[in-house]
């Protein structure tokens, strides 16, 4: 098993695949980043652990990194085509009302200074494209909305790492430690999700 995980994540490109997936599911969501990135740390842990493959593995700081990075950039891609869409972005979001209940609620989140909704969005299904892409079509301030896509990258990047990084500690390079992990990962999806998706209250 080891092997075989080694041939998928043992190449430097890995750093390359795993920026790209991540860069591009902003706008495809459906792109399985998260499982890329938690197998790479699997498969690190392993190289860890035994010390058989130490030169064929990603470095866990690169790969958080490098996830981190490629997620902001993403985050900023989609932020500026948004922000350049014009009228025709802002009727499809009318149109929606999710994504109209979503943008109003970010828009009062950061009005109030915070960002914990830009950093729960990022782990749940879509919610990064809905906040990213509502963020640019409502002309919000990139200083406002930059610095907790930031962190929200680095969160999940980490969160992700991490997830992979001890399922392979404790379960060794198989897919059951994959497994376990992409459903540790899909859980808090769905818990964010659910925050995210909560009606404002108003006072």
């Amino acid at each position: 098993m080891l092997e075989s995980m080694g041939s998928l994540t043992g190449s430097p490109w890995i750093y390359a695949m795993v920026a790209l997936s991540v860069l591009l599911d902003v706008f495809l969501p459906v792109l399985p980043s998260g499982v890329l990135v938690i197998a790479a740390a699997t498969a690190a842990a392993a190289g860890s652990a035994t010390g058989r493959v130490p030169h064929d593995v990603p470095d866990i700081l690169g790969l958080t990194l490098c996830a981190a990075l490629a997620s902001v950039l993403g985050d900023l891609v989609a932020y500026r085509l948004a922000w350049r869409g014009g009228e025709r972005l802002a009727n499809t979001i009318a149109r929606s009302r999710r994504l109209t209940a979503a943008q109003e609620r970010l828009g009062a989140t950061l009005a109030r200074g915070g960002g914990a909704l830009v950093v729960l969005a990022r782990f749940a299904p879509a919610g990064r494209s809905v906040v990213s892409l509502g963020a640019g079509a409502a002309h919000r301030r990139a200083r406002d909305f930059l610095p907790w896509s930031a962190l929200a990258g680095l969160a999940w990047a980490a969160y992700s790492v991490a997830l992979g990084y001890f399922g392979g500690q404790w379960l060794g390079a198989t897919w059951l430690a994959t497994g376990v992990s992409v459903a540790a990962l899909c859980a808090a999806g769905a818990g964010a999700g659910y925050v995210v998706r909560r009606p404002v209250k108003v006072s």
